[in-house]
């Protein structure tokens, strides 16, 4: 069952993954609601598990190769079980998603440089089933509110 979050839970908790160390009466002041009600509202949120835990969130530009592309993958359907063999035995695969639309898969690289990139993309690009390849390379975050 999916929980109901009304438009408080959602502000709270973006700013809760935007920081989750933001201190309560900061989120209080932004939110619009009392402090005690903002502590209530997330212990609620983490007994209803809709916070699962807090983590880490890494310097990026100190943590992750200096190269991330996304890449759109058509492919045919009898090649996917080969596709996610070889990926993952990549280290270079932070996500693949399987996504509707004109492309069947939508794959996170990161990688140490454009050259390494490029070699990925070859080494994929000739798997076999594998019709097309669309590749982007991620210059900035404008938000960011993933761990890593």
């Amino acid at each position: 069952m999916k929980p109901i979050l009304d438009d408080i839970d959602n502000k709270i908790l973006a700013l809760l993954m935007d920081n989750a160390r933001t201190p309560v009466t900061t989120i209080a002041k932004r939110v619009g609601i009392a402090r005690t009600t903002v502590i209530a509202r997330i212990s609620t949120l983490e007994k209803r598990e809709v916070i699962a835990g807090y983590g880490l969130k890494l310097n990026q530009a100190m943590y992750q190769p200096s190269v991330r592309a996304y890449v759109g993958l058509s492919i045919e359907a009898r090649a996917v079980p080969n596709l996610i063999k070889f990926l993952q035995q990549l280290a270079e695969v932070e996500s693949l998603c399987a996504v509707s639309g004109a492309i069947d898969y939508m794959l996170t690289l990161r990688c140490a440089s454009t050259e390494v990139l490029d070699k990925l993309l070859d080494q994929i690009g000739a798997l076999e089933g594998v019709r097309q390849t669309s590749t982007s390379i991620i210059l900035s975050k404008r938000i960011d509110r993933a761990a890593i």
